[in-house]
């Protein structure tokens, strides 16, 4: 199939887009082709649909220019092929609260219209998402584990966060392709040690592990190879904060070392550090930056959600 008939699926199948409705696509420089078939096939199913371009932003997280931002606020539907991830923004943020639907498509590629997570059956990933939320939506603490390394964390008083890759509804948002449920843990109750073995933004997939320390909710240490290309997450307290815990849902996502299907293998957890105030955190960094552990062990409260990377829950 071509673009713009994957884009068609997408369209109709995850964001129910309706003819007259405004369909917004944000791209930019090397994104282009992917949004304009976003575009033609909004067009095509009767859409009243634009497109920005803009520059390339520098790292994920960044705000777009003003003049996006504002735009984003007064479509029916926003899609994000960038790049560099619109996800956690203000720009989404303002969006959502004026009831639009907004995809985000950090780091997608073509290839990725055609294979992997984009083909799940969505209604399974809907399905497991959703139990896996209500277990973060109840639990005060998630315990970690990994090669002889525990991270626990501070989950009370936070709700978790379903992106099953379905938003029909005004105000819903999330990646696409997507699958999996996160969450905001408190920014000062993160404490221990994790290996992360998949991918890392920053750095892409991982050939050998990173081991980070974590105080106090903030990372103090990060060794490995590569380990260097991750200095922004050591300039400042903010950047430096555990601001996110994920949990992947989709079993046709492909660890790449592409972020945006990276963290929605099946059976894998990451941790992200930077900016959490687009999902109920109160942390606003220079960054977002999510690390993919393979194989994990994960508690909430008392329940084995996952062991060794295979979902134990029913």
């Amino acid at each position: 199939m071509s673009l713009k008939d994957n884009a068609k699926n997408i369209l109709i199948n995850c964001l129910d887009a309706k003819p007259e409705e405004t369909v917004l696509v944000v791209t930019d420089d090397s994104r282009f082709l992917i949004g304009q078939a976003i575009y033609e096939a909004a067009n095509e199913l009767g859409c009243e649909s634009l497109l920005l371009r803009m520059k390339e932003r520098n790292v994920s997280g960044e705000e777009p220019p003003k003049a996006v931002s504002e735009a984003m606020k007064w479509a029916d539907i926003v899609i994000c092929p960038t790049a560099k991830s619109l996800t956690h923004t203000n720009a989404r943020i303002g969006a959502v609260k004026n009831n639009a639907r907004v995809a985000t498509m950090p780091g997608i590629t073509e290839a990725m219209f055609e294979n992997g997570a984009m083909t799940a059956d969505y209604s399974a990933v809907e399905l497991l998402t959703e139990k896996v939320s209500q277990l973060l939506d109840h639990a005060s603490t998630a315990r970690l584990e990994k090669d002889d390394c525990i991270l626990t964390l501070d989950l009370k008083e936070r709700n978790g966060i379903r992106s099953p890759g379905v938003y029909r509804h005004p105000g819903e948002s999330g990646n696409l392709p997507s699958g999996e449920a996160y969450i905001a843990p408190n920014e000062n109750g993160s404490d221990g040690e994790m290996i992360i073995d998949g991918s890392m933004v920053g750095i892409g997939k991982l050939d050998s592990p990173l081991h980070v320390k974590i105080e106090n909710g903030k990372v103090r240490e990060i060794t490995g190879e590569k380990s260097e290309l991750l200095s922004i997450l050591l300039e400042n307290d903010n950047n430096a904060t555990l601001g996110e815990l994920g949990i992947g849902t989709n079993e046709k996502a492909i660890l790449s070392g592409i972020i945006l299907e990276d963290e929605k293998v099946f059976g894998t957890v990451h941790i992200a550090f930077g900016t959490n105030t687009s999902f109920g955190g109160t942390n606003k960094a220079d960054c977002h930056m999510d690390g993919i552990i393979l194989k994990p062990t994960l508690y909430l409260d008392d329940t084995l959600v996952i062991k060794e990377g295979i979902f134990v829950i029913s």
